[in-house]
């Protein structure tokens, strides 16, 4: 199951080609459950935010619940992708694409195998549609036998998977890395959980060093919280059900906003 909508209306053969032939644009995924979504308001800031930058010529995108309702239907559940795209005509407007799909199992699959890889994503810190890059290093990681990879900023540090957050665990604290990443809608969640449950987390720079550091691992995003990493490059990380545990409680801290 798959709907498309554009500005609120089904999506056209000649925009869905635009769309995908253009390569321009940026998104937010989120997962919805009872018509309500963990950090909507996050999700909308996001939104904004990258529309100042990829079109600052634009009006920011409006209105952005109605639309992800209308295209929801009579669906409680789903995964919901938003897409803000140029307007083919007036650079002043912006086109807003809504995709809905069957909600996916939050459950964690067994832990991930890992391999960091140089390469640092065009304009970090938004989640646009300049994807190849790190789809490619996945998909080649794969061939070699591991689940996914780690993405390593121009100067070593160690920043944000292919599609995914890493959270860390010290003995102490969680720590996130302090790199050029996007900054995650469910790591966002995650850190206001961890103080409502009174978790240390600090933010500093890593790199493949620091990995021996740490005994546990977990990738972050909106289709799991709490995904163990078993092991990064030849490191293993032995622990997991400790750091898998305090984010699945901060998890459950987080407060789902209704669609209106």
């Amino acid at each position: 199951m798959t709907r498309v909508q554009i500005n609120g209306e089904p999506a056209t053969t000649e925009v869905l080609h635009r769309a995908a032939t253009q390569g321009y644009g940026h998104y937010t995924s989120m997962q919805v459950r009872g018509r309500a979504v963990p950090g909507l308001s996050r999700h909308l800031d996001r939104l904004r935010a990258g529309s100042a930058v990829l079109f600052p010529d634009a009006e920011p995108p409006a209105g952005l619940p109605a639309l992800i309702a209308r295209a929801l239907g009579d669906l409680d559940d789903a995964s919901v992708r938003v897409t803000v795209l140029p307007h083919p005509d007036d650079r002043t407007r912006t086109d807003v694409m809504v995709s809905v799909s069957e909600p996916v199992d939050d459950t964690p699959r067994p832990p991930l195998r890992v391999r960091t890889v140089a390469f640092e994503r065009d304009l970090a810190t938004l989640k646009h549609m300049g994807t190849l890059g790190q789809t490619f290093h996945r998909l080649q990681a794969q061939r070699d036998g591991f689940d996914d990879v780690l993405l390593t900023a121009r100067d070593g540090a160690l920043a944000e998977g292919s599609v995914w957050n890493v959270a860390f665990w010290d003995g102490e604290r969680v720590v996130w890395p302090d790199a050029p990443l996007l900054d995650g809608i469910v790591m966002q969640l995650l850190r206001d959980g961890l103080r409502e449950i009174g978790v240390p987390d600090t933010t500093r720079r890593l790199t493949a060093g620091s990995l021996r550091e740490m005994t546990a691992a977990a990738a972050t995003n909106s289709h799991c919280p709490a995904q163990p990493i078993g092991t990064i490059d030849d490191v293993a990380f032995p622990r997991n059900e400790i750091l898998t545990g305090l984010l699945s409680r901060a998890w459950k801290q987080v407060v789902r906003e209704p669609l209106r």
